[in-house]
């Protein structure tokens, strides 16, 4: 990865023209005000990683760093109101945006969508004065972040609020938007109306049998079968009497679910594990294999590492305001921090990816955590790297890609790849240790 990459990806988050025209169509200023419109959210989101970027006034020290006219606390404060807030959100959803249109890194089962999107949601607890716009389960006040973040990118390409309140699965429609992508969902998402609106929509799917669902099955393609059964018959039956027999062998079948009216045809996979047999539909077609279709499910897990880089690293769950507005502009500058981290460790993946598949990788990948440790450091050169031209922000560019580079390296992908590593093909290999030390210790006693 080169300064120029990185320089591109910062530029197209946070364009100056843009911010300027965003702020003006949002009125932001609605008179002069010694207010550098740039430079405050470039200090938002570079400061997001800082250990107390979660607060206003830590967001005030980034901003006077840089070469502005000193401003009274209570002041800058007051900038932090419903225009910026509708700002932000507009350059949000510019960066989303941005995400979405990155080139995918997708091979072997993850083929065959535009893009395989996670679902979930966290929760912020937020101050209790906020209990009226945010009230949460309980006596307290909290925000929701529903989140879909792309597997091919590894970045959020939607994210919304709500109040914690609410129920996750309103907050997700299966629409023409969907069509040629992939879902994979928790629990918290499932539903039968769901799942024909993905048939409908032409949108893959990998979920979590229900345990209040009561699937039919017609055929078995994999599996221990004792006798033969009438097709339609309950899966809990076939269970219940070993006709389908749980003995470590996967599962593979034909159901359908929904009612005898309007069936839903699916596939049903069952993959034992050591808690005991995990059962999954899917409308993937059998080409894809049950450990592969399992596998798949697993990704969701990347959606947990990036709420985890979010709350970490750019302190999400730390966000402290007493108004709704400044407390959104801060979560926005949050996430689109994270969406930062997230596509500069992908732009390098992608880059140095092998040039067949299948091959071993030679070069180690980039986790997005430790990049992203390492731009909250950064922070301040990286801000001033915005203003300077020519060789000299060449120079720092590189410097900077450099760093991130050295500091951002996975130490755990050769012997411990993810699953969504080993999907797309890589494999464990074995390391070599070195015997060296030892060997000196020895020669000087």
């Amino acid at each position: 990865m080169t300064g120029e990459d990185v320089r591109h990806v910062f530029e197209a988050m946070l364009p100056r023209d843009e911010i300027d025209r965003l702020c003006m169509q949002c009125g932001v200023i609605e008179r002069q005000r010694k207010l550098d419109l740039g430079m405050l959210v470039r200090a938002m989101v570079i400061s997001a990683g800082t250990p107390g970027g979660a607060y206003q006034a830590d967001v005030l020290r980034s901003y006077l760093e840089g070469e502005v006219p000193p401003v009274a606390r209570s002041a800058f404060y007051r900038w932090f109101d419903e225009p910026l807030e509708r700002c932000m959100a507009a350059l949000a959803e510019r960066a989303v945006a941005y995400a979405r249109a990155q080139q995918v890194d997708l091979s072997g089962p993850l083929c065959g969508v535009k893009d395989w999107y996670i679902v979930d949601s966290t929760t912020v607890r937020v101050r209790d004065a906020l209990r009226k716009e945010f009230p949460g389960t309980g006596e307290y006040a909290a925000i929701k972040v529903h989140k879909v973040l792309s597997v091919g990118c590894g970045a959020p390409v939607r994210y919304h609020f709500s109040p914690a309140r609410e129920h996750d699965s309103r907050h997700l429609t299966i629409d023409e938007s969907w069509r040629g992508y992939g879902l994979l969902a928790d629990l918290g998402y499932a539903s039968i109306e769901r799942l024909r609106a993905c048939d409908a929509h032409g949108v893959s799917v990998v979920i979590r049998l229900k345990d209040n669902w009561k699937p039919k099955v017609d055929y078995i393609a994999r599996g221990q079968v004792t006798q033969t059964f009438f097709p339609g018959t309950k899966l809990e039956a076939l269970l219940a009497a070993d006709i389908l027999m749980r003995d470590g062998r996967v599962i593979d079948a034909d159901v359908h679910v929904g009612g005898d009216k309007h069936p839903l045809p699916l596939r049903l996979i069952g993959v034992h594990t050591p808690k005991g047999y995990c059962f999954f539909l899917t409308n993937l077609p059998p080409r894809i294999g049950p450990r592969q279709v399992a596998d798949l499910y697993r990704v969701r897990w990347e959606v947990e590492l990036s709420i985890k880089l979010d709350k970490s690293v750019h302190r999400l769950d730390e966000v402290d305001s007493e108004r709704p507005c400044s407390l959104k502009t801060l979560l926005h500058a949050s996430l689109i921090a994270s969406t930062i981290a997230a596509l500069l460790a992908h732009t390098h993946n992608l880059q140095t990816r092998p040039p067949q598949a299948g091959a071993p990788r030679t070069e180690a990948p980039l986790h997005p955590r430790r990049l992203a440790l390492q731009l909250a450091v950064s922070c301040q050169s990286i801000a001033q790297a915005f203003d300077l031209q020519g060789s000299e922000a060449t120079q720092r560019w590189d410097k900077i890609a450099a760093l991130l580079t050295h500091s951002g390296k996975d130490p755990n992908w050769r012997r411990r790849p993810s699953v969504l590593d080993q999907l797309r093909g890589w494999k464990r290999q074995p390391v070599v240790h070195r015997q060296s030390s030892q060997h000196h210790l020895k020669a000087v006693a």
